[in-house]
């Protein structure tokens, strides 16, 4: 009797009776492969016998959390590792996902067995690293086995205080008809250690493997599943990495993380704001620094503008690290309201150093940095920017000024231009402020 078979989407999980060129679902192309219908054992629950309670009844005290000894990554954790959690650490090939998995399984060591499973190295291979890295804990456990029944088998027997997989998209269930990386196997596999994580309470890490696209691979089933995602970004030439949360159920998805990368493995880099200004040009045209937050974290970046004449009749408008639709709106607003002609010129703006900002705190300092390019004016080396900027040329007040302020001052900066808004809760702050109201007079303060 031949098996019945399916075609199932590798992007989204989408299933069909026959074979399509493109997925009916998340509109993919050449995702559709043909495997062995799954069988229809009925999925396990987490914890037997549970009967329906209610909610004012239930206990609800607070976590503690288990520190990994890496403070940028229990920063972007929430606080440290929620044990019973299940994290998804992706990035792309190289990007250090390993090796921060191993320090922050060498961390978690110190008080208590941890469990190490490679599906993608030999022990020896591991070993070498570790050696590398100087990870030398005792209670760190080394397993490389693709088989996940085995491998929660050697995770029972053990009880680690924390588990990480490295990678899913390795890892098997002999009961599961299809090959290691496809969709049904990285559901079922994923479901399994969610059931172990949830039921004894262990922390797991799994590593992801992402696309061409810079999305985990594997079914969007597999980011629903897992209480945290993590992103490991890069950009190309750049030795530091930014460790992002896109989804956190015990924190923040605005904190980051940034580390550098060296011959030793990954190093915190714990002022990220010394960083991104460290190669900041001075006494030259289009770059201004902005105070913006990065969840509870003040970071001051470089905003570098250029504005040339146009080569073609219609001028061109690009962004990086920066919202494109948002630099055109401000260049649009500086036209109309401080007479600055940008409507002939090619406008570049970049965020320095490979960051980026997603809060219009960054707007005045956009603004700044064009009319500094286009008038070929430097601005003052020693001010900071911050304020929104709406569409009738008025300058917003934005939250926290505060911390924003007095990370400037910490770095050595002596003025801030700022919305007068927020001028009010900043007096204690030991900083010049400047405050300002529309866009005519924050040039005005800035260019004179």
């Amino acid at each position: 009797m031949a098996r019945r078979t399916v075609h199932v989407c590798q992007a989204c999980g989408y299933q069909t009776a026959k074979w399509l060129g493109q997925c009916p679902d998340c509109r993919a192309w050449g995702s559709i492969v043909e495997e062995p219908a799954a069988g229809s054992a009925a999925p396990r629950g987490l914890s037997g016998g549970a009967r329906p309670a209610r909610l004012r009844e239930i206990t609800a005290d607070e976590t503690a959390r288990e520190r990994t000894g890496i403070g940028e990554l229990d920063r972007v954790l929430g606080g440290g590792l929620v044990p019973g959690s299940l994290v998804l650490l992706g990035g792309d090939p190289g990007i250090g996902k390993s090796t921060l998995l191993l320090a922050a399984l060498d961390g978690l060591a110190a008080a208590g067995s941890v469990l190490y499973v490679s599906g993608e190295e030999s022990a020896r291979q591991t070993k070498l690293r570790a050696e590398r890295l100087g990870v030398r804990s005792p209670g760190l456990h080394v397993l490389c086995e693709t088989d996940a029944e085995r491998i929660l088998a050697a995770a029972g027997e053990l009880s680690p205080r924390a588990l990480a997989v490295d990678s899913i998209q390795t890892l098997h269930l002999p009961d599961v008809p299809s090959a290691p990386g496809s969709v049904t196997q990285v559901r079922e596999v994923t479901a399994r250690l969610l059931q172990f994580a949830k039921g004894r309470e262990v922390a797991v890490f799994l590593v992801g493997h992402v696309t061409k696209d810079g999305a985990i691979a594997g079914p969007r089933v597999l980011e629903h599943l897992v209480d945290t995602v993590l992103y490991f970004e890069a950009d190309r030439g750049h030795a530091y990495r930014i460790l992002r949360a896109h989804k956190n159920r015990f924190g923040s998805v605005a904190e980051i993380g940034v580390f550098e990368m060296r011959g030793a493995g990954l190093v915190e880099v714990p002022d990220p704001s010394g960083l991104f200004l460290a190669e900041r040009p001075l006494g030259v045209s289009g770059s201004a620094v902005v105070a913006a937050l990065q969840g509870s974290r003040p970071v001051l970046y470089e905003l570098q503008a250029l504005c040339a004449p146009a080569a073609y009749g219609t001028a061109r408008r690009t962004s990086l690290g920066i919202d494109g639709a948002r630099v055109a709106l401000l260049a649009a607003v500086l036209e109309k309201k401080a007479a600055v002609d940008l409507a002939l010129c090619d406008v570049f703006v970049n965020v320095a150093g490979g960051a980026e900002i997603d809060e219009p705190a960054a707007d005045l300092a956009v603004v700044a940095a064009l009319a500094s390019s286009a008038r070929d004016r430097p601005l003052d080396p020693n001010t900071v920017v911050l304020g929104e900027v709406g569409l009738a040329g008025e300058i917003r007040a934005v939250g926290q000024p505060e911390l924003r302020l007095r990370e400037a001052q910490r770095l050595g900066f002596r003025r801030a231009v700022l919305p007068r808004a927020n001028a009010e809760r900043c007096r204690d702050v030991p900083i010049e402020q400047v405050p300002v109201s529309d866009v005519v007079s924050a040039l005005q303060a800035l260019l004179g």
